[in-house]
């Protein structure tokens, strides 16, 4: 059997957790996934990039869309700039079928 490929965007760290390439746009009109850029998840975020608002809001958002506490999401690379780096407290096969489930319901 062939194991499926594994997308651009995501990778293990761990056993028990995934990083997620997110390339945000802040201050949109509202929080959503937009598809991919450069090989990373676009997500949209109404938060503006001020005072930290854009990274907690594209946290809280991330926690809701993936079913897991707020606490399990945080940037860990790229605090200031649109390309970020996201660990999320699930394994990278979870996480995979969840945000496809979200692309899949963005392209309809």
């Amino acid at each position: 059997m062939i194991a499926p490929l594994v997308p651009s965007w995501l990778r293990a760290d761990g056993d028990a957790a995934a990083l997620l390439d997110i390339s945000a746009q802040p201050g949109a009109k509202r929080s959503e996934l937009n598809g991919l850029h450069d090989g990373a998840l676009r997500v949209r975020i109404a938060a503006p990039a001020l005072d930290g608002r854009g990274n907690a809001a594209l946290c809280a958002w991330l926690a809701a869309r993936l079913g897991v506490a707020q606490r399990a999401v945080s940037v860990v690379r790229g605090e200031k700039s649109r390309r970020k780096l996201v660990r999320v407290d699930l394994t990278a096969a979870q996480v995979r079928e969840r945000i496809e489930a979200l692309l899949g319901a963005a392209e309809h």
